[in-house]
């Protein structure tokens, strides 16, 4: 019987434990991650939803960077809202493009921080048949063209893809109808 992946979900901050059952129903192995020697062992990652500049901040104090890096380099990474904002190539902190945010820039796409608006506009949609929620959530304002879009939102990509990697300015781990079609698609993308 092949093992199953284990699944990093980085846990210096955010909504982590949400993401167990939907892993398991998947058929991966859940982990939190937060040292190096948990990011070696990890066959895959989940950067959570939560609040990017923390997670930058923390990931800096604990002197992180260079084991995630190394690791983001070799493995499936799947940026969820804060986790996607880690992972673009270019990320405005707000609309007026004026001031960028340090990411790993793993994929070819440019982020608007809270481009969906504030709290107060958090809201939930259909994504691929599959109530998803949109809290402070970024928009995906622009990609290379080799990005592959998964699915739109109010007319902006919400959901993409390239080689690897993986992104959703959406939560799905919110939802208890397990696993979601997004863990299920990452799971799939770890077996290959």
């Amino acid at each position: 019987m092949p093992r199953k992946p284990i699944v990093g979900v980085l846990a210096l901050q955010g909504c982590v434990d949400r993401h167990k059952p939907h892993i398991e129903a998947a058929g991966g192995t859940f982990r939190a991650v937060k040292t190096a020697a948990d990011f070696d062992a990890a066959d895959a990652f989940i950067l959570p939803g939560g609040e990017s500049t923390t997670m930058l901040k923390l990931i800096e104090v604990f002197g992180l960077w260079d084991a995630l890096a190394r690791n983001f380099a070799a493995k499936p990474v799947w940026g969820i809202c804060a986790g996607s904002i880690l992972m673009a190539q270019t990320v405005y902190v707000d609309g007026s493009k004026t001031q960028q945010q340090k990411s790993f820039g793993l994929m070819p796409f440019t982020v608007v921080r809270n481009g969906y608006g504030r709290q107060l506009d958090s809201h939930t949609a259909m994504i691929d048949g599959y109530e998803v929620s949109f809290i402070r959530a970024p928009v995906f304002e622009s990609a290379a063209h080799d990005v592959n879009v998964k699915a739109m939102h109010e007319g902006r990509a919400a959901w993409i893809s390239k080689g690897l990697y993986m992104a959703s300015a959406f939560h799905p781990e919110l939802t208890m109808v397990y696993p979601s079609p997004m863990h299920r698609e990452f799971l799939a993308l770890c077996a290959q």
